[in-house]
């Protein structure tokens, strides 16, 4: 299902949903940063093939950004 889940990982970002992705380390998982609305991120979320097959569990929890690097200032809420 790892060619189905880069895809989906793929239109994350191309539709702006998704701003970083990655493994965990030791590769436990992974975790994928979101912005915008709650409702659309957990429906990306159901979409992806790991959570379809059962491959994966999700945890999603809200942030609001105060401060960041320079650079990282779009996350800011």
């Amino acid at each position: 299902h790892l060619e189905a889940h880069m895809a989906w990982l793929k239109e994350g970002y191309d539709t702006g949903v998704f701003l970083a992705a990655g493994r965990r380390v030791p590769r436990t998982g992974g975790m994928i940063f979101a912005a915008g609305d709650r409702d659309a991120v957990d429906a990306m979320a159901k979409r992806d093939p790991f959570n379809v097959n059962g491959i994966a569990d999700y945890v999603i929890s809200e942030v609001n950004i105060t401060s960041t690097a320079d650079g990282l200032e779009k996350l800011k809420g």
